[in-house]
């Protein structure tokens, strides 16, 4: 568990920050970049769960979505902290993404997509002040998953770590489809349509 007396260390004012282990990496470093705009994704979800709160009119599909997005904000404070956290040579615990919380998220896109028609255009972003969110935290985890694919390329990172992230978008992008009405309030892309 995490005790925190002081907010402020003073320990990142040279541009240096830590890491799980301790470890001094710049804070422009790959695995910052992750971990920090999974951190902002987290952010951006916290916006659409006020949003759903204030708008959702069925007291039991306000309550189903907040528990699914409340375990998403908790998952992602998880995904933050396996990408800090390096593994060290010897072993030693680390807090890791596992399989069960990417098939959390495969379940619960299944059961939403379920109720959906099928998708006969691309979507806009909007609807909904709760499904707009939902895409901007969708776009922001995309980011993510791009900054997570650039540090695998260069270090070691939970290949299920990016799964998940990659199976989130997907989840937001159906929940906010969901959150318009079931996808009757989706703003459709008209190909040319603006000329």
């Amino acid at each position: 568990m995490v005790t925190l007396t002081r907010i402020y260390t003073r320990g990142g004012d040279a541009g240096e920050t830590s890491l799980g282990r301790g470890e001094r990496v710049a804070k422009h470093d790959l695995r910052v970049e992750a971990y920090g705009t999974v951190d902002e994704a987290n952010s951006v979800i916290g916006l659409a769960r006020n949003a759903a709160g204030r708008t959702l009119k069925n007291d039991a599909h306000r309550t189903h979505v907040d528990t699914m997005l409340a375990r998403i904000q908790n998952d992602l404070f998880d995904l933050g902290a396996d990408l800090c956290t390096i593994e060290a040579k010897g072993g030693g615990t680390a807090l890791r993404i596992v399989a069960s919380q990417t098939e959390r998220l495969e379940r619960e896109i299944d059961e939403m997509n379920a109720e959906l028609a099928p998708l006969t255009s691309f979507i806009l972003p909007g609807g909904s002040e709760a499904s707009a969110w939902l895409h901007l935290a969708r776009t922001v985890a995309r980011r993510a998953e791009r900054h997570m694919t650039a540090l695998a390329a260069a270090q070691p990172v939970n290949l299920e770590a990016i799964k998940y992230i990659n199976r989130l978008s997907d989840h937001l992008f159906v929940l906010g489809r969901r959150l318009n009405d079931n996808g009757a309030s989706d703003v459709l892309w008209v190909p040319g349509g603006a000329r």
